[in-house]
């Protein structure tokens, strides 16, 4: 679960950020379909069935770690490719998809047994976490950190919307 987190929210967005404007130009164009394509990918990859497939199988571990990537990429890109006048979409799309993540850890740490089939316990020794005290940890570190990434970006783009707002106010004044 923390590399999903980091790869998905600090990786991508920071690679994203680093890179010239134009490798990404005209992405905001697909902001719904990258944002729905992220949750789909995140929802059906942590589906009981298709992470217990996963778990054991090297293959489908890498496709998810790629697809999940790769998703973050698309739905990063039309976030910060998002024009003055389409802020709305991109703190829109932040919400929808934080609350959706932030919905997964939930489900994880208040869920009564573990969902998943044959993970194994994590740790050494007397620190070792059983199953679902993994499962609750993973879920825990979704809540604190998924939707701290998505409020912070939100803030930000709602801060540059405000500022072009006021500048644009002192133009016409």
């Amino acid at each position: 679960m923390l590399t999903h987190i980091i790869v998905m929210n600090l990786l991508v967005p920071g690679v994203l950020l680093s890179v010239p404007r134009r490798w990404i130009r005209e992405t905001w164009r697909y902001w719904p379909y990258a944002t729905v394509a992220q949750l789909v990918l995140l929802w059906g990859w942590h589906s009981p069935p298709v992470l217990d497939a996963a778990m054991g199988s090297l293959a489908l571990m890498a496709a998810m770690h790629i697809s999940l990537a790769l998703a973050a990429a698309g739905f990063w890109a039309a976030i910060i490719d998002m024009p003055a006048t389409g802020r709305w979409r991109s703190i829109f799309a932040l919400l929808v998809t934080g609350k959706l993540f932030c919905l997964l850890g939930v489900l994880l740490v208040f869920a009564p047994r573990t969902l998943y089939g044959d993970m194994p316990a994590h740790g050494d020794g007397a620190a070792m976490l059983s199953p679902l005290a993994d499962q609750q940890l993973a879920g825990l570190i979704m809540v604190v950190a998924c939707p701290l990434t998505y409020v912070l970006a939100g803030i930000w783009i709602a801060a540059r919307w405000f500022l072009a707002l006021e500048e644009q106010g002192r133009m016409n004044a």
